[in-house]
């Protein structure tokens, strides 16, 4: 068997795998990830690899296999990503959100930025080491997850729970979101994921005195929950940073010469472009009202209405984040938690560390590497619970002009393929010597 080239290949995957329509509504009406985990197997049996595929309900399929490493006394690395993507609306989008289009050089479609792209550098990469008989130094298990959009409770959390024996031996992973580049202060910089933020799905309900639309209601449900919407909504969350964000903003001072003012954080995210908003969600805790439900006709008040909440908690702060909203929705309105996740905080330091930040200069020599926070959550966040040490890079090398951030869950998604090559070329230094 000729072996495969990576850098070949990365573009076709990336494009068959955004074709295949792996939208997740978060209810289970998805067509889910069956037909995408059932093309990865088939790339990676092509090399050789024994895979398991394994489902948590009909048509959500996960699937794990392991490539074998020459010291089997050192921890195996899980290189994980997730199948699912959030749903597209065809009309908003300038190309077809599952086409895979190739134009101007650029991959259009939903996932290519999160998280085909990285998904497809992963299996090239695995696939052009097994089929040239290359073997790591430690066992690679590679994992592709479904759910992770809703959570994760039927990909990796179900695995975790239920599959831990998929994982044994395992002391780190890397996935999702890091390792990209950004402009600050004029020279490109990659940004390696060490944090990321909890969540607390929330649910508020009212409860009041339904009755004719005409008549004077002093216990109006509808009232109650917009109130506590609009206090929560608008509530001022305090900037507090953690070990993580210290040292990110130290470092855009460095690059910048701007040093970062607590009374006037707009001045330092200036200075970081397109990813401003990526950052600036993780200098505070945050809580947006996502979802708003009451009633059934004009003239009828109704006698309960309901409200979402997308609570993402820094490091720590769990439950004074949930105690506040508690407060603020007051005593008319009950807040129950739907589904919540831990946040994670590792070290900007050690030799996996070394070894991402060595593989991106290797490619990129002198570009300056920074720790960040996700304002958003992975499925490190799982693995977490087998005391596997999560961080987040999928390198790309991006032009300065794209708002790659912006395009996480927004519309026209799109990946240079310059870009996945380079990251190939990243990740296979990273997986071949570590």
């Amino acid at each position: 068997m000729e072996p495969y080239r990576a850098e070949d290949e990365v573009a076709r995957i990336c494009r068959d795998l955004i074709r295949i329509d792996t939208s997740n509504y978060g209810d289970g009406s998805g067509p889910g990830e069956r037909e995408a985990a059932e093309y990865t197997a088939a790339l990676l049996a092509d090399v050789g690899l024994d895979v398991t595929l394994f489902e948590a309900a009909p048509r959500r399929t996960s699937l794990v296999t392991r490539l074998e490493g020459t010291d089997p006394s050192l921890p195996a690395l899980v290189v994980h990503g997730h199948l699912d993507v959030v749903p597209a609306q065809k009309q908003d989008w300038t190309l077809d959100p599952f086409s895979g289009e190739l134009q101007d050089g650029l991959i259009w479609g939903r996932g290519a930025v999160d998280m085909k792209d990285m998904d497809a550098m992963i299996l090239s990469v695995v696939r052009e080491m097994a089929s040239s008989g290359v073997r790591p130094r430690r066992d690679l298990i590679i994992a592709m997850f479904a759910d992770e959009e809703a959570g994760g409770r039927q990909g990796a959390g179900w695995a975790v729970q239920n599959r831990p024996e998929l994982f044994d031996g395992a002391g780190e992973a890397i996935s999702e979101v890091g390792g990209f580049s950004a402009t600050i202060g004029g020279r490109r910089t990659y940004l390696l994921q060490t944090a990321e933020k909890g969540i607390a799905w929330l649910r508020l309900k009212a409860a009041g005195r339904a009755g004719h639309g005409s008549q004077i209601n002093t216990d109006n449900a509808v009232t109650a929950l917009a109130e506590a919407v609009a206090r929560i909504g608008t509530h001022p969350w305090p900037i507090e940073l953690t070990d993580t964000t210290r040292a990110f903003l130290d470092g855009v001072t460095e690059l910048t010469g701007v040093e970062f003012d607590p009374d006037d954080p707009d001045r330092l995210l200036a200075e970081l472009g397109t990813v401003a908003r990526f950052v600036g969600a993780t200098l505070q805790n945050t809580a947006n009202p996502t979802v708003l439900s009451a009633g059934y006709k004009h003239n009828v008040i109704p006698g309960s209405a309901e409200a979402l909440i997308d609570a993402r908690t820094l490091p720590g702060q769990e439950e004074a984040v949930l105690e506040t909203i508690r407060s603020l929705a007051g005593p008319r309105v009950e807040v129950s938690v739907d589904h919540a996740d831990i946040a994670l905080e590792v070290p900007f330091s050690g030799s996996l560390v070394d070894a991402m930040v060595g593989a991106l200069q290797a490619e990129d020599p002198g570009a300056p590497v920074l720790p960040y926070t996700l304002s958003g959550g992975t499925d490190n966040k799982s693995l977490s619970r087998l005391g596997i040490t999560g961080y987040g890079f999928a390198p790309l090398r991006l032009p300065a002009d794209l708002d790659f951030t912006g395009m996480f869950h927004g519309v026209d998604e799109r990946v240079p393929v310059e870009a996945l090559q380079f990251g190939t070329r990243v990740l296979s230094r990273l997986l071949r010597t570590y």
